[in-house]
């Protein structure tokens, strides 16, 4: 178990936690929500230690052992993969270093071997003959093939890196364990795994994230944090929702009973306090109003913003066609003879665990890359809008939100393009602020008013929810779901691929393409029962 006791955190003059207090017990899974900016992350580290508060204290009981997602992706990148791993278990990894130590020496004294047992039975109590397989077997689950396992992690991709310390924070079943935003960066199938670890997992969970199907998936609790409080409520992040929104309505619906009550006693004082006959019961209901109370019922400091994509032109049937396109990167065949058609009502989630292929697709039909080999051709009646995964140079400039914005409207009137802006949680001095200060979240806001502010009837979307909060995430996943046009878009989020795709094209290793009419978790669902087909085909086959 893990407790905060009267934690508070100052920050300046301003409180981010007040009093906090909070267990967190084994066999649970606690999501922690709020909006950005609440302190959720911020919560995890002095959870951990990487961080003082101002005052109150962390309670472990004695003997756990912690651990939580590094977020430092360089820091292990002198160490090979299976090592940084295992380092996962200090205390193991520093019993194998001992041992390997010891039995190098070529001097072994009888003071080394008493050493040497006692280690060695440490080590068999932590199942340190297991370690290096059960690390495999995590970095396996996430993606991380085997040829990987011995390169220095310096070798590996940003998201490998992910990978590998997110196995770390999963290694030798650790007592509590903190991790922060720990889908980001992981593929489906990844996310689909972690998923399943975690709902196995019988210790005890704290995990951040703006992933509304994850939390649904492994939480057994949602701790919310608003307003420096920190509110447990049963149950997953639908749950909650259902919870918060009805404890609003009971407090309102209470209020509102008070205050007729109130109304009805203060009519009675006002008629009857100057009446000798009634004055005793005037003066019982003086008192019986002193003691009513209405419940502070605070705004929650949660923003939505309104995203509605709304077309200047409607599509026509002919959208796109693509012939045999091929694109080779680096002696790697990235995209091998993809060939599809797009309908007027698509709206198609690309998916597939090579990033890369589906970022070099979405460049080549904006124009931003030629292919090696191919054609696609967009409909005369289609107008589109691109979301990049990789923004930075579109906010490399000195242009406030406002003029930046402006430059992509047809109506250059200022009042017009604020309230694009507005709708996006940019108001009143925020037109004027300069590109290159704001936040990633702020950014992809920026860049969903630019997409709106188009009127185009296809859009394009590598990854949109990349640095987004719940809220805008909530918004973005209506917005598509909206959206009369086509759109074609890769996300991590289950819920928006699931609640919005009507058709799933799945670029596999090798750069083929996979392209079904289906829902997400059919198309998963389908994908699952082909894999124990298989796996059924190859066990009898050797038993033969």
């Amino acid at each position: 178990m893990i407790s905060a006791n009267n934690i508070t955190l100052r920050v300046g003059k301003k409180a981010l936690f007040e009093d906090v207090n909070i267990k967190f017990t084994e066999g649970n899974c606690y999501g922690m929500i709020g909006a950005n900016g609440a302190g959720k992350s911020t919560f995890l580290k002095i959870l951990s230690g990487q961080l003082e508060p101002t005052s109150g204290e962390v309670v472990i009981t004695p003997g756990e052992r912690l651990s939580f997602l590094q977020q430092d992706h360089y820091k292990y990148d002198e160490y090979p993969v299976l090592d940084t791993v295992i380092m996962g278990n200090a205390r193991l990894y520093e019993i194998m270093k001992e041992k390997e130590v010891i039995y190098a020496k070529e001097d072994f004294t009888d003071e080394d071997g008493i050493k040497a047992s006692e280690l060695e039975a440490e080590f068999a109590t932590m199942n340190g003959w297991e370690a290096e397989s059960d690390a495999a077997n995590l970095l396996n689950g996430l993606g991380i093939e085997t040829d990987l396992h011995y390169k220095y992690l310096r070798d590996l991709t940003g998201a490998e890196k992910v990978k590998v310390l997110l196995a770390q924070a999963l290694f030798g079943n650790p007592d509590i364990l903190l991790l922060d935003e720990p889908t980001n960066h992981l593929d489906l199938d990844a996310i689909a795994w972690l998923e399943e670890f975690l709902i196995n997992f019988e210790n005890t969970v704290i995990v951040v994230s703006h992933d509304r199907y994850f939390l649904n998936k492994v939480c057994t609790q949602i701790a919310d944090i608003d307003y420096g409080k920190i509110q447990l409520y049963a149950g997953n992040y639908d749950f909650w929702y259902e919870s918060s929104q009805l404890l609003i309505r009971q407090m309102k619906e209470a209020n509102k009973k008070k205050e007729e009550k109130i109304k009805e006693l203060q009519e009675f004082i006002s008629r009857f306090s100057a009446n000798a006959s009634k004055s005793k019961q005037a003066t019982s209901r003086k008192r019986a109003l002193e003691k009513i109370q209405l419940d502070e019922i605070k705004p929650s400091s949660r923003k939505y913003p309104y995203i509605d994509f709304r077309p200047n032109r409607e599509i026509g049937n002919e959208v796109l066609t693509v012939e045999g396109l091929s694109k080779t990167i680096d002696g790697e065949k990235i995209l091998d003879n993809l060939t599809f058609t797009l309908n007027h009502d698509d709206k198609v989630a690309f998916v597939g665990s090579n990033e890369l292929a589906k970022t070099v697709l979405f460049k080549i039909l904006t124009g931003e890359m030629e292919p090696d080999e191919g054609t696609y051709k967009w409909g005369i009646t289609t107008s589109q809008a691109y979301f990049p995964k990789d923004f930075g140079g579109e906010f490399d400039n000195d242009y406030t939100i406002t003029e930046w914005l402006t430059q992509y409207s047809e109506n250059k009137d200022a009042t017009y393009v604020r309230g694009f802006l507005g709708r996006m949680l940019f108001g009143g001095e925020d037109g004027v602020k300069r590109l290159k200060v704001l936040s990633g979240g702020e950014k992809v806001r920026c860049l969903l008013s630019k997409m709106m502010i188009s009127g185009a009837n296809v859009l394009i979307l590598d990854e949109p929810t990349n640095h987004l909060d719940m809220e805008s995430i909530t918004a973005l996943n209506n917005g598509m779901i909206k959206f009369p046009g086509v759109l074609l878009f890769t996300s991590r989020d289950h819920q928006i691929v699931q609640t919005t795709a009507n058709r799933i094209m799945e670029i596999v290793p090798g750069g083929k393409l996979i392209d079904k009419i289906t829902t997400y978790d059919e198309y998963l669902e389908n994908d699952e029962m082909a894999r124990k087909r298989q796996t059924y085909t190859v066990q009898t086959e050797d038993e033969d």
